[in-house]
């Protein structure tokens, strides 16, 4: 070595440097609370009653083009585009929990008629059912999106949420009595 002695820095190579950097910008936060260790148990999840939909549908008549949408799990909505001759019925299953409303949509093509049905049924008993008869028009309808189109909906958590029939009055007692009925005498 020489009496003078160069410090040469040394230098990083540009590939690590840039993995540094890349790592030191993309890194996550630490969490604002701790995790729960094993023995914390985690809070309960509130259980959902789940309830089996059958969507029907039927389109009685000479037409073209049918749609069927219907709701599904996870508020999702599915497409069906079934061939329907008369006295086809479309069904298709689904579950949902007692929260949501259930509701399928039957549409056909303009110039098209025919008589369009739907049910829902939540556990196997019938909660929506409608029919109507579509007619042609001279000119397609396209102020109208539900022109040509049936929908039911219904509550899957059953009709609780209906508004309950107004109880009758109470009677007057100083009505008259109604007339008994009197049995016809014997000839």
């Amino acid at each position: 070595m020489s009496a003078v002695m160069r410090l040469v820095p040394r230098r990083w190579p540009l590939p690590v440097a840039v993995a540094v950097a890349f790592t030191l910008l993309t890194a996550p936060p630490a969490p604002a609370q701790p995790e729960p260790s094993q023995t914390e148990a985690p809070p309960a999840a509130a259980e959902q009653v789940l309830h089996n939909i059958v969507y029907r549908a039927r389109v009685d008549g000479v037409s073209r083009g049918a749609t069927i949408t219907y709701r599904t799990e996870g508020d999702q909505f599915h497409t069906a585009n079934p061939t329907m001759v008369p006295g086809r019925v479309f069904e298709a299953n689904a579950v949902l929990p007692a929260s949501q409303i259930a509701n399928i949509r039957v549409s056909i093509e303009w110039p098209y008629s025919a008589n369009l049905h739907c049910e829902i049924l939540v556990d196997d008993a019938v909660v929506a059912q409608a029919d109507d008869f579509v007619g042609p028009r001279l000119t397609p309808q396209r102020d109208d999106p539900d022109f040509g189109a049936l929908t039911c909906q219904a509550p899957v958590g059953g009709l609780d949420a209906a508004i309950p029939a107004a109880p009758a009055p109470p009677a007057d007692p100083d009505a008259p009595a109604p007339p008994a009925e009197v049995p016809p005498a014997p000839a």
